[in-house]
């Protein structure tokens, strides 16, 4: 590798200008032509471009400094010392890339007016939208945002995690008391009303996008509705929208940006052969809680789908779920998944692993669906007839509905967006987060990429270079199936260490000794954590993974990504004093189980 200088090229008759904006950092990659700083005179601004490919390995300039033709700019570590022509370089795809992106279109050139100036233009208000925005607000910027339904917080708060878990909750409760009969209590079969149950979960929807709309008004943030698609590098369009909907007004504005973050999300993938009716569903038709079907199909044998069986289970449904895969909630260890089976297999008249579904018909009966196996060899039962199918096989990137590239930021054929781990597009002035940049598609992961990418802007614009260094570079993140009971795991998993051939040492603390669990009659469960045990580790190593199933599985997954992020080992989390009785002592007692001391369980085979 080559260490260049890249310097300020000739700039006409201009002895000196500041540099009043530094545009990478060092670690960055960046293109020949790609714009390094921003320099302005009494005359006019202008950026100034590498002419190199290479690596930021030092900055020489500062916001404020005046720099002249011949001025170094920074240090380039650089394969090749002559200059490559963008249209010609290959370059290595950022961390979060999802695909191999086309070349970096050209951006368009915007002639118009802009209605509205921001420092930050942040497109879309979900989680990671929103909580961007109000942190460059919180920072001091002068901050828009631009979303198309008529309330903040995108498709977690208003069609997705939040009024999923608020029916969630009711059917645990529902499901809850019917096994106090068992302890003597009967409270007899519950009458349900579905128009108030819909009605509670608006009102949960409603508490929280309130809120979020005062806590904008209280930073100053701006909000302009409507559909964003961009028109330039520096400038967004909005196609305004009004009602309850997306309704188009036909109303445009323009917003004029310095920097942007992309936050535009993703939608549910539906099946093109799928017919269009009312009883064919996404996650957001199915939390419309329009009825109760008698007979209800799950396509997808993932987290979605299944936190959506269980509530219209509880409520009266039999289902059906179909799965290509060899098994139902891919990416967590079997052993918890066998757990929440065999306490859901009541809810399933048929679990189709291995199988796809091809065709569909709307009929007067029903949504007639036909299978076929996933593999050859394999059996399926005939077409059958449902009242609801949920479709929840995933959900796409929204990358190729904003106008990216005239923007001139490159996105993946399958409408991801790549960024670094500043989450920086190859546009050095646009960032992305959420969905939109890779999974997990998780609203936790959106927020911290979205504080991420507001403190490099602040930082940049405002001379900060603490802020200016911030990164996205969390270790694990976790997941969670807010299904009955829960299924948490974070980090490494045990099917994991196996295929990668990493030792460990695992400690499972099974909630049949838990006195807590034993009490909530609810003691299905367990707790495993997972510690580096190669020979380097010397024995007990640092905590690599964990996972748990059980109720509230979700509320102390968090533990245990802590304890990774901290570098913790078994004696570091077992000597933690955990409070007793509680099923967060689990983890506790799981680490030493792992390390030998536990005395709630039998002792070891020696």
């Amino acid at each position: 590798m080559a260490v260049i200088d890249i310097k300020v090229p000739d700039i006409g008759d201009i002895a000196e200008v500041g540099v009043i904006e530094v545009l990478v950092q060092p670690g960055d990659s960046v293109a020949v032509d790609q714009s390094l700083i921003t320099v302005e005179s009494d005359k006019a601004s202008m950026e100034i471009p590498s002419s190199h490919a290479g690596v930021v390995k030092e900055l020489k300039v500062r916001l404020g400094d005046k720099v002249g033709e011949g001025s170094v700019v920074l240090t380039l570590e650089s394969a090749d010392a002559a200059a490559v022509p963008a249209s010609e370089q290959k370059q290595a795809p950022a961390p979060a890339a999802q695909a191999s992106a086309a070349p970096a279109p050209v951006a368009s050139s915007f002639g118009g007016t802009a209605d509205l100036e921001c420092d930050v233009l942040v497109l879309g208000g979900g989680p990671g939208g929103y909580s961007a925005a109000f942190r460059a607000a919180d920072l001091g910027l002068k901050v828009v945002i631009v979303e198309r339904y008529a309330s903040l917080g995108g498709v977690c708060l208003n069609v997705g995690c939040i009024p999923s878990k608020a029916l969630l909750h009711v059917a645990a409760v529902m499901d809850e008391v019917a096994h106090l009969s068992a302890a003597g209590i009967d409270f007899g079969a519950p009458q349900v009303n579905v128009d108030t149950l819909r009605g509670h979960k608006e009102k949960v929807i409603s508490k929280l996008t309130g809120g979020l709309a005062q806590m904008a008004k209280m930073r100053k943030v701006t909000i302009v509705r409507g559909y964003g698609s961009f028109v330039g590098s520096n400038h967004l369009e909005v196609e305004e929208t009004t009602g309850a909907g997306q309704d188009k007004t036909g109303a445009k504005k323009v917003v004029a940006f310095r920097r942007a973050i992309i936050a535009a999300g993703s939608q549910a993938v539906r099946l093109p052969f799928m017919p269009d009716d009312p009883r064919v569903v996404d996650s957001t038709g199915a939390l419309a809680l329009q009825g109760v079907p008698k007979r209800m199909l799950i396509l997808g044998g993932g987290i979605i789908g299944l936190e959506m069986g269980t509530v219209y289970s509880t409520l009266g449904a039999r289902l059906d779920v179909v799965e290509m895969l060899d098994g139902l909630m891919q990416g967590a260890d079997r052993d918890l998944v066998k757990v929440w089976q065999k306490m859901n297999a009541h809810r399933f008249d048929n679990i189709m692993l291995k199988t796809k579904t091809v065709g569909a018909e709307a009929t007067a009966e029903g949504i007639k669906v036909t299978f076929a196996p996933a593999e050859e060899g394999g059996s399926v039962p005939e077409p059958q007839t449902y009242d609801l199918v949920l479709q929840a096989v995933g959900r796409s990137p929204n990358g190729k509905k904003i106008g990216a590239d005239k923007a001139g930021v490159a996105v993946t054929e399958r409408g991801f967006i790549n960024v670094d781990i500043q989450m920086r597009t190859n546009v050095a002035h646009i960032f992305a987060i959420g969905d939109i940049v890779g999974q997990p598609m998780l609203a936790h992961k959106a927020v911290h990429e979205g504080h991420v990418a507001a403190e490099v802007i602040a930082g940049e614009l405002q001379g900060n270079q603490e802020l200016a260094a911030a990164a996205f570079n969390a270790r694990v993140i976790p997941s969670v199936a807010y299904t009955d009971p829960e299924v948490a795991w974070v980090g490494l998993t045990e099917d994991q260490a196996k295929a990668q051939g990493i030792k460990v040492r695992k400690g499972l603390f099974p909630w049949a000794a838990s006195g807590r669990a034993i009490a909530n009659g609810r003691d299905e469960g367990f707790t495993k954590l997972l510690f580096d045990d190669s020979p380097e580790a010397h024995g007990h190593g640092r905590i690599l993974g964990g996972g748990i199933v059980g109720t509230h599985a979700g509320d102390m997954i968090g533990e245990i990504a802590l304890a990774i992020e901290m570098g913790a080992d078994a004696v570091d989390i077992g000597k933690t004093i955990h409070p007793h009785p509680t099923l967060g002592e689990s983890i506790g007692m799981a680490a030493e189980v792992a390390h030998g001391s536990c005395t709630d369980v039998p002792p070891a085979r020696k």
